[in-house]
């Protein structure tokens, strides 16, 4: 090789390694950005949940990623990412790791977007959201113990097992299901989870009197509006980080999606709930924002600018009609996730084979929903009624009324000492 030669290589190598490093620091960021979104869960959930269970709420929301994290480690990750399979259900072995032969560091790891370790830490982060979504669901009457069973199973067997089908190249993938970011694959598996939460716990003690459905006014609005932005902000990792690499325009064209259909899902959440309950309701204002989130997270990087608007919109539109329906069946929902994570996630995904920019076919999407919900909704239900049926799941009457922060935790998220 001439001289020159050898020096256009080196330079060439020398490029190909700060791209690498670039898009792994991207990751690394979009990765903590995810993880912000845990506190945002908590900050909506304790925000709307009442004072007495503050303490109840965090812990929860507390102690999944921790869970999530340490059973993605266990068996998740190679559960999801099993390598060659049957297309429905494979394992690569317990505990993370790389087979001897790949180096997990190299630049030929995921065609150099980032490292074998970025990858498991991203991905860990997305498991453990689903579980979340359920905790703000039944909130206020489940017991921490129940919680962190289903927890347990939940997010490191089923939710894995389930991803794979599409994001570890599985059946649904093989068909050309897509599903950018998780609309199905992380918020309606966690959606499905919570319907099948709260129709077996029932609703909260005094929360439908004949026939009337009963405020139970939230701890701290500001509270609740902060875990709104956060989870906005996180979603600048969840969605541009499923570019899975720093590439400049796709990661600015999948934000600029993304805020703007959380703009026109919140405006159109607010707009609706204007028109049904005759008043101003920055409650729905917010879950039309989220809504807005989780509809564009299946096709943020695949529909334009336009159609991201209207895929917000009808997310703004739906998630206060969903809200709605729920209460009609007195299916209790504390933070409204049933109706932004499920009903929104349906919507966000059917949306592509509507608005999708490509060969995307409705009936795909719809096959992939229908087979999510056929495997999710089944397994969650049966975990909840087993517990129930076994070590109970709902906290005494006496616990409930009183509040679980003083009898589960022994202390209070808001105290006023008067000197």
């Amino acid at each position: 090789m001439s001289e020159m030669s050898t020096e256009v290589a080196a330079q060439a190598s020398e490029g190909a390694v700060a791209l690498f490093t670039a898009n792994n620091i991207w990751m690394m960021l979009a990765t903590a950005l995810v993880f912000i979104m845990h506190l945002g869960f908590a900050g909506v959930e304790a925000g709307f949940g009442q004072s007495k269970n503050t303490v109840n709420i965090l812990f929860k929301n507390t102690i999944t990623p921790i869970i999530g994290l340490l059973t993605y480690y266990i068996c998740g990750f190679n559960l999801m990412y099993p390598g060659e399979f049957n297309g429905y259900l494979g394992f690569a072995g317990p505990f993370i790791g790389f087979d001897s032969a790949t180096d997990g560091d190299s630049i030929d790891y995921a065609s150099a977007g980032y490292t074998y370790w970025t990858d498991f830490l991203f991905q860990g982060m997305f498991a453990a959201t689903a579980a979340t979504i359920v905790s703000g669901a039944i909130a206020e009457r489940v017991k921490v113990s129940a919680y962190m069973i289903f927890t347990v199973i939940y997010v490191g067997l089923v939710y894995p097992i389930l991803g794979s089908w599409k994001w570890g190249g599985g059946f649904l993938d093989g068909m050309g299901f897509y599903d950018f970011a998780g609309s199905t694959l992380v918020h309606s598996v966690g959606g499905w989870g919570a319907l099948a939460g709260i129709m077996v716990l029932g609703p909260r003690l005094g929360k439908y009197v004949d026939g009337k459905v009963i405020d139970k006014p939230g701890a701290s609005v500001p509270l609740a509006v902060i875990g709104v932005f956060l989870l906005w902000l996180g979603w600048f990792g969840f969605n541009g980080g499923s570019v899975l690499s720093a590439d400049p325009d796709l990661v600015s064209y999948v934000l600029v999606t993304t805020c703007l259909a959380a703009c026109t899902g919140g405006l159109f959440g607010f707009i609706t709930a204007k028109f049904v309950f005759k008043r101003m309701d920055l409650g729905m204002m917010l879950n039309g924002i989220l809504a807005g989130l989780v509809g564009i997270t299946a096709g943020a990087d695949v529909v334009s600018v336009p159609s991201a608007l209207i895929i917000g919109a009808v997310a703004g539109v739906i998630v206060v009609f969903s809200a709605i329906t729920l209460d009609k069946f007195k299916l209790d929902d504390v933070v409204g996730a049933v109706s932004v994570h499920l009903t929104c996630g349906i919507w966000g995904t059917l949306a592509v084979g509507i608005f999708g920019i490509g060969e995307f076919s409705f009936m795909t999407q719809l096959i992939g929903v229908l087979c999510y919900a056929a495997a999710a909704f089944p397994i969650a239900f049966i975990l909840f009624f087993v517990m129930k049926k076994t070590i109970g799941i709902r906290v005494s009457e006496q616990h409930e009324t009183e509040g679980l922060d003083s009898h589960e935790h022994g202390i209070r998220g808001y105290t006023i000492i008067v000197e």
